[in-house]
């Protein structure tokens, strides 16, 4: 049987020879061993890039975790110093109240002593003819009253600038509660970025979280700055309201205690011009009952001077009939004998008589018409000082009113001690 040749069939293909399949095979290992070495520093790459944002972003959170903490801590003191200096204003501003209040009553309780020292001025211009006089009680009285209208005037200036204080403490206090609001809304805010973390429902991409507000930021130094401002000018406003609530009380204690000073010497002058209108009075009632005494000693030697000049003049007419019947004698019986000279002398001397008891007579009159008309001028000066030392006992019976306070005058000591040492409910109520 003859050998037949084996039929053999070749794709349609380029054949490589086996230097190119091996040098393929070489390009391929070395690709492979690129290719890795690639990815591997890829990888180690990656790792460290992983490795490095998360430590990166580890520490950034912690960082920013820690000054958040620490400005939500900052925060809490200066909200604990806002609060606190809050409290202070109000108490401040209720003691101002306080002291304004009590110092607008004692600027009513003033009106009192006003009225008073006013009708007690009017009460003395009653007075009568001479006693109408510019003495120590009238000065007094009108000392009382510039003393009065000054501590009126001083008070009211006092409590002006206390309401101006007022109203100043009310703007710091707005400033220090809108403050207040802000810092705890801030630390509210504050407090809960410290809770966000990549769990929370509410994280999101925001569209601008970097931008800076325009209208209301400011610096962290310009924010350090206004509290600092913000607490000294609490602290000044405080310090003015402590001065003029120091001077309030300065100024009613030195009010009320000029003003008592100033009554008491008032009620003293008073009542030593009403001892000396007294005294006058008795030394005016003693001279009147003593002319009273010597116009009736008077009238009497006037009604015996008249009587006397009536004998006297009786007898001048019996001497003067005897002298006219012995001249009727006729012959040498009328001649001029010692009955004749005698009866002649006793006419002359009744004659001299007569006359000097007239004189006497008219100055006797004289004197009792001077003594009347003098004893009426004591007796219109003893009713016009009747009437002086009358309205001089009213006006410091109408000044009691100003020592018992029962018409809103000035509290008295006992009620100041009381008040002062805050005892009133320690004292039994009746």
């Amino acid at each position: 049987m003859a050998n037949k040749a084996a039929v053999t069939f070749e794709k349609p293909l380029q054949h490589l020879s086996l230097a190119d399949w091996q040098s393929r095979l070489n390009q391929l290992k070395n690709v492979a061993y690129a290719q890795r070495s690639d990815a591997f520093e890829l990888r180690h790459s990656a790792r460290n890039l992983r490795n490095e944002t998360r430590i990166e972003t580890h520490w950034d959170t912690y960082h920013n975790n820690d000054r958040m903490s620490d400005r939500v801590a900052e925060l809490d003191r200066w909200r604990e110093t806002m609060r606190i200096m809050l409290r202070r204003v109000v108490e401040e501003i209720q003691a101002l109240k306080e002291e304004k209040a009590n110092t607008e009553r004692d600027l009513d309780a003033h009106i009192t002593p006003l009225t008073v020292v006013t009708e007690c001025i009017g009460m003395r211009d009653c007075r009568l003819g001479s006693e109408l006089t510019y003495d120590d009680g009238d000065t007094e009285l009108k000392n009382e009253l510039c003393i009065v209208e000054n501590n009126q005037r001083l008070l009211r200036d006092q409590n002006q600038a206390a309401w101006e204080q007022l109203n100043r403490l009310q703007e710091v206090k707005f400033k220090l509660e809108l403050d207040l609001t802000d810092k705890d809304e801030a630390q509210a805010i504050d407090s809960h970025q410290l809770q966000v973390n990549q769990h929370c429902g509410d994280v999101t991409f925001k569209t601008d979280p970097t931008r800076v507000p325009r209208d209301s930021s400011c610096t962290y130094g310009n924010w350090l700055q206004y509290c600092e401002e913000l607490v000294m000018l609490t602290e000044n406003a405080l310090s003015d309201s402590f001065s003029i609530r120091e001077s309030l009380f300065a100024t009613r204690e030195k009010a009320r205690n000029i003003l008592r000073s100033q009554q008491d010497r008032t009620a003293h002058t008073l009542r030593k011009r009403i001892f000396e209108t007294q005294r006058a009075r008795n030394e005016l009632e003693y001279q009147l009952g003593k002319m009273k005494e010597e116009m009736e000693k008077c009238l009497r030697e006037i009604e015996t001077l008249e009587r006397a000049y009536d004998d006297k003049i009786q007898a001048l007419k019996v001497v003067e009939t005897r002298l006219e019947n012995r001249a009727q004698r006729s012959g040498m019986e009328l001649c001029i004998d010692d009955s004749y000279h005698g009866l002649r002398e006793e006419v002359q001397r009744l004659r001299d008589t007569i006359r000097t008891m007239r004189e006497k007579i008219d100055t006797a009159k004289t004197t009792f018409n001077g003594l009347r008309d003098h004893a009426n001028k004591i007796d219109q000066d003893l009713q016009n000082k009747q009437h002086s030392l009358m309205t001089d006992i009213r006006a410091l019976d109408l000044r009691g009113r100003l020592k018992t306070g029962e018409f809103g005058g000035l509290p008295t000591q006992t009620d100041r001690n009381i008040h002062l040492s805050r005892i009133e409910d320690e004292i039994p109520k009746t």
